[in-house]
């Protein structure tokens, strides 16, 4: 695939998997041993990227993502967003639901193999993220984007 089509594959993942909550359509966006190299750990393999997908996106079910920033060189991508969200549902990383906003930014890397995402590298502030939910003392509000 060229440099363009990458980049329209993943605004498109980004588009139905946060925009439409559409886990559904992942066999056509993602291999089926993709890995997602998260700041908590790997994510392995098609199933276990949907549980984990699933998981964040009922704990904050009213997720936005807006894309900053996408920039491409041949199967590889960077994206840089901030995602939006409130924490209504329980996770084992965040525990029960606290109501707290959150607003984080991320980047991520991409590499992209025979058409669908094969790996990532995401980048986050997990600390900030803790803060803003009341799970760690600091600041509790969402900093301005």
């Amino acid at each position: 695939m060229t440099t363009e089509e990458n980049k329209a594959l993943l605004r498109r993942a980004w588009d139905e998997v946060y925009g439409q909550k559409r886990l559904d359509t992942l066999g056509e966006l993602v291999l089926d041993d993709v890995v997602a190299h998260e700041p908590d750990g790997d994510v392995r393999g098609i199933e276990e990227f949907e549980r984990y997908l699933a998981t964040y996106l009922a704990a904050f079910p009213d997720t936005s993502v807006t894309v900053e920033d996408v920039v491409a060189e041949a199967d590889t991508v960077v994206g840089r967003y901030t995602v939006r969200g409130t924490h209504l549902g329980t996770t084992e990383e965040y525990g029960p639901p606290t109501g707290k906003q959150l607003v984080t930014q991320g980047v991520t890397v991409y590499h992209f193999r025979a058409g669908r995402l094969a790996e990532m590298w995401d980048h986050y502030d997990t600390l900030a993220v803790a803060q803003q939910l009341g799970l760690v003392p600091g600041a509790e509000s969402p900093p301005a984007p």
